[in-house]
């Protein structure tokens, strides 16, 4: 039984020096001083021996045991050691590589269009104005001398969802509901807001877009006015060098109503491909408020009169950045977006 100890603790001994990980080991461990490892079968064999043995074989198995326990929580230390070592190494960041830039959003160009827009009517004291995109037929038409019936509604296929409820086809309803609010007051306000029209979508047209339509009602209100602010507007969005012209138009909420064009900014008017060889570009309409539509929100249009304009923001950006499918605004394409990159710090 000494020889079979012996051969036991040397085997042992060897293959926990053999071990090179954790797993390996526990594995030793289990084979030698488990359950049914031969060391635990030989202390169940003690009460098979003479009893004058027992003592001494008994003694012996013990210093075996011993011996293997400690060789393997030695050799567990080391490898555990080493493991830690080695994740470690792994792990280890470098604090001297240059770090990774992190990649930012930006505001898509529609809205810094609007919020360019906007900061530039504040700054000439407007005040900005927002109403229902589900709008009622009167606010959207009828309020705006365009009763039920009148041939210009054509222009505007709508979206209705009952017979008096639609969603709005301009904003210009959003001007309606302030008239009506203020009871006669003086107005100087612009509108900003999603509009929507049953257009088939194509590189100029969608059913969902933009406008901004801008309002001011007081008293001596003059068309040179009109022209003076959108002269302002003009040059704040396309340079100082630029030049606008009125055209005779027709809008049934204005009377006179004019489309005004700018001079091309690619050619300077000399004309090219963006202009289509005239020199200029169509950027918006405007006019005279209507008396009609002062009087049914309860202006004296003999004391006070106003102007109106209606823009659309993407038309400007296309114009601004180059940009020849009005779709590309809206199909979230990031590699389209990225090109709008932030500048301010």
């Amino acid at each position: 039984m000494e020889a079979q100890l012996h051969v036991l603790k040397t085997e042992a001994l060897e293959k926990i020096a053999a071990s090179e990980n954790v797993k390996e080991l526990n594995g030793v461990r289990v084979a030698y001083l488990g359950k049914k490892g031969p060391i635990t079968d030989l202390l169940k064999g003690m009460g098979k021996l003479p009893a004058e043995e027992r003592p001494k074989m008994g003694a012996l198995v013990n210093v075996v045991r011993e011996e293997v326990t400690a060789s393997l929580e030695e050799r567990m230390a080391l490898l555990e050691e080493q493991a830690i070592n080695e994740k470690l190494q792994s792990e280890t960041i470098d604090v001297t590589l240059p770090g990774r830039p992190v990649q930012t959003g930006n505001a898509h160009p529609l809205t810094r269009v609007v919020e360019e827009i906007e900061d530039l009517f504040i700054s000439m004291g407007y005040e900005i104005a927002e109403g229902p995109e589900v709008e009622k037929d009167y606010y959207n038409f009828e309020a705006l001398n365009l009763p039920k019936g009148h041939p210009a509604r054509d222009m505007q296929d709508s979206f209705y969802i009952t017979e008096d409820i639609l969603l709005r086809t301009h904003t210009s309803p959003v001007q309606a509901r302030t008239m009506e609010a203020k009871g006669g007051e003086p107005i100087k306000i612009i509108c900003p807001g999603k509009v929507y029209r049953r257009d088939n979508d194509d590189a100029t047209h969608s059913h969902q877009f933009t406008q901004i339509e801008g309002l001011v009602i007081g008293e001596d209100i003059r068309m040179s006015d009109l022209k003076g602010t959108l002269s302002v507007f003009a040059k704040k969005m396309f340079g100082d060098e630029r030049e606008i012209r009125l055209r005779p138009s027709f809008f049934p909420f204005t009377e006179p109503s004019v489309e005004m064009d700018i001079s091309c900014f690619k050619c300077g008017g000399s004309g090219c491909n963006v202009c289509k060889k005239t020199g200029w570009l169509e950027i918006l309409g405007a006019g005279m408020v209507h008396p009609n539509v002062l009087e049914m929100a309860g202006y004296d249009s003999k004391r006070l009169t106003g102007f109106a304009f209606g823009m659309g923001p993407e038309r400007i950006a296309m114009l601004k950045y180059g940009v020849e499918d009005i779709r590309h605004f809206y199909t979230n394409d990031v590699r389209f977006l990225s090109q709008f990159q932030r500048t301010e710090v």
